[in-house]
């Protein structure tokens, strides 16, 4: 197949540039040439910005359309139409952020979407007006442009928390390096609560899997099955069985304790939500039930734990999220020194 990327040069879009590759597909990448890392695999690059100058992509055609890089409605309504006659099938990487809310444990795709007055949409242009208020609503919005400019011929996916290789994030990466670092890690109380994440090399093997098959739909694509549920403490474990000769402690602290020190609960320990918060009851227990019939996989969390601290320790430089070391070690003090 003839594979059009938008994006394409990071994460997701880099795994599924390697494994389309082996596929034997032939892959040409829409981006600014902004993020261009070294070692991609061969593909046609054209340069050009989907917020702009969409020209260079007029007079071809794809056997389908992948999308990585949206997130700006009017922006995915410019390319989606711009493709339309261009390729038979379109598929947009959404988010479970398009919720309205995540209280309900066990929401499928028919839940509320979260809307945003149209006065507030008609002022944003650019990618760099985005905020956690305004992303899920936002992105729900691009599904729809995708939806109006191809019907019966699009597939949403809706990713939860993406992990692995590539990373930018470091939410996944943060907890991998510091189990691996040993010593006293400062962890939450809720550490046997459940997660869920996706492989990105897992989410970008099934995308493709989906345009080779021209699948149509919305999937919530989040993991692991429900029968094999994940919990954070199982993450710590497969990580310290990577190096099981370091000496750490894990020091589970209260969210109380976290408020006070104004410690964030997703910032400074990355993916970790409190413990009794009603209004995030839901969003580690999203229902995916339709990806998996559709043949999406999981891969065992510790190859993702293990393939993570291998790329990880090619890097240099502090991480993108989480506590320094000294920020640690201060709340540490402090906490061994609380009443009781």
């Amino acid at each position: 197949m003839k594979i059009l990327i938008l994006g394409g040069t990071r994460f997701v879009g880099r795994h599924m540039l390697e494994l389309a590759g082996a596929r034997g597909h032939a892959l040409t990448l829409f981006h600014r040439g902004k993020t261009q890392p070294a070692g991609l695999p061969d593909a046609e690059h054209i340069l050009g910005d989907r917020e702009g100058d969409l020209s260079a992509l007029r007079g071809r055609a794809w056997d389908a359309v992948v999308d990585t890089s949206g997130y700006v409605p009017q922006a995915v309504r410019a390319s989606a139409q711009a493709l339309r006659d261009a390729a038979p099938h379109y598929t947009f990487i959404s988010t479970i952020s398009v919720y309205a809310d995540h209280a309900t444990p066990d929401a499928d795709e028919s839940h509320a979407l979260a809307t945003l007055p149209a006065e507030q949409v008609a002022q944003i242009s650019s990618a760099s007006q985005i905020t956690g208020e305004n992303y899920g609503a936002l992105k729900a919005l691009c599904e729809a442009e995708v939806a109006a400019a191809f019907p019966g011929r699009a597939c949403v996916v809706r990713p939860g928390l993406i992990v692995g290789p590539y990373d930018p994030t470091d939410r996944f990466t943060y907890w991998v390096r510091r189990v691996v670092q040993g010593g006293d890690i400062l962890a939450p109380q809720a550490l046997d609560a459940r997660w869920q994440v996706i492989d990105a090399r897992d989410l970008a093997a099934w995308v493709l899997d989906l345009a080779e098959r021209r699948h149509t739909g919305v999937f919530n694509a989040t993991g692991p099955a429900p029968e094999h549920p994940l919990t954070m403490a199982a993450v710590l474990d497969a990580a310290a069985a990577l190096r099981p000769d370091v000496p750490r402690r894990l020091i589970s602290v209260s969210d109380a304790f976290l408020k006070a020190e104004e410690l964030d609960s997703w910032q400074h320990l990355p993916l970790v939500l409190p413990a009794d918060s009603a209004e995030h009851a839901g969003f580690y227990r999203v229902d995916c039930r339709r990806a998996i019939a559709a043949g999406l996989t999981f891969r065992p969390i510790a190859d993702t734990v293990r393939d993570t601290l291998l790329w990880d320790a090619a890097r240099e430089g502090p991480l993108a999220t989480g506590l320094s070391p000294q920020r640690e070690a201060q709340a540490l003090d402090k906490w061994r020194v609380q009443p009781g």
